[in-house]
C-alpha cells in the first residue's frame, strides 16, 4: 500500500510543474543560465496551479533564486525572487 502512496505523491508533484512555460517566462524577462529546481511548496498563492523553482542569471546580470507561480489557463505568470 505505501508504494501506491508514494506514486500518487511523486506523481501529483510532478504535475505542479510547467517547465517549458516557466522557461519561457523567464527568458521572455530577461533571465538566462536557468536551471529549473523543480516544484516549490511555499512561495505562490492559492489560486496558481504551478510552482517551478530556479536558479538563473537575472536581467541585471546577478545570480537569482526564485520561483516562477502560474495558473492554468487564463492566470498569467508571476516571477517571484528570493
Amino acid at each position: 500500500m505505501s508504494r501506491i502512496a508514494l506514486f500518487f505523491f511523486v506523481a501529483c508533484l510532478v504535475a505542479c510543474t510547467n517547465p517549458d512555460h516557466a522557461t519561457r517566462v523567464l527568458q521572455d524577462a530577461g533571465y538566462s543560465e536557468i536551471k529549473l529546481t523543480g516544484y516549490r511548496w511555499m512561495g505562490c498563492s492559492k489560486d496558481d496551479h504551478y510552482a517551478d523553482g530556479f536558479e538563473a542569471k537575472g536581467p541585471t546580470g546577478h545570480h537569482v533564486t526564485g520561483i516562477v507561480c502560474s495558473g492554468l489557463l487564463f492566470k498569467g505568470a508571476t516571477i517571484r525572487v528570493d
